[in-house]
């Protein structure tokens, strides 16, 4: 199958070169020519990998890693810039780029980053397929969830709010923070949401067995501690 790539690019002559040249490479791309399109378009399909352009109208590029980043959505995303300054690099870089291009640029060059980025992610895939804190195991390829291996029943929503607190074990998560990461940054709802969601995990990965995985600190948020004894 394919990799998909995102061209984010403003400039039509540049886009359709850099859609020709990934295809005859054998990957599957679309454009979004502003950051609003972009945004809708990352949040709501799966990318192997995104060349986002630092000046687009709407939102910019580095807006729309920033928004990317803090749901954390780790697609991987090379920036591409006419400006040679180093304060856009290390912006971009800060914020969860990883890689950037100034323009003009060779497109060999550009493809064989292409190429690094997208084996790191098979290879991050592979290493990372299960997450796990005592008797819990989540397979994210298989989308199963086993505690003391029996086999637990989640609903999309339950399953992301899991992963998210699996992912970042031994920090306590806001309501905001999760809601950011499993609703989404445009949800405008209750921030109770977590609490009743946080009650239906509890439900089904803790009620039954002896020691509870899921942590409420009063006044913060929740989180998952891994037991370091």
């Amino acid at each position: 199958m394919a990799e998909r790539i995102l061209i984010v690019e403003d400039e039509q002559k540049i886009s359709r070169v850099l859609q020709l040249e990934l295809e005859y490479e054998g990957y599957e791309s679309e454009v979004a020519s502003n950051g609003k399109d972009a945004l809708n378009k990352i949040e709501q399909e799966n990318w192997d990998l995104v060349l986002l352009d630092i000046m687009i109208p709407q939102l910019s590029g580095l807006e729309v890693l920033r928004r990317v980043r803090r749901a954390e959505n780790q697609t991987p995303i090379i920036l591409l810039t006419a400006r040679d300054e180093v304060h856009d690099k290390v912006s971009g870089l800060d914020l969860g780029a990883n890689d950037y291009i100034t323009k003009p640029f060779q497109i060999e060059e550009l493809l064989a980053r292409v190429r690094v980025h997208l084996r790191k992610v098979v290879q991050a895939a592979n290493d990372n397929q299960t997450l796990s804190v005592a008797d819990l195991q989540v397979d994210l390829h298989a989308y199963e969830v086993t505690r003391n291996g029996e086999k637990i029943e989640l609903t999309p929503r339950e399953f992301n709010l899991l992963v998210c607190l699996l992912k970042n074990k031994n920090i306590v998560l806001t309501r905001e923070q999760l809601i950011e990461s499993v609703w989404g940054y445009d949800y405008f709802g209750d921030t109770n949401v977590v609490d009743v969601y946080i009650r239906y995990l509890r439900q089904k990965v803790d009620k039954n067995f002896e020691i509870p995985i899921i942590q409420t600190v009063r006044g913060v948020g929740y989180t998952i501690k891994e037991d370091k004894q």
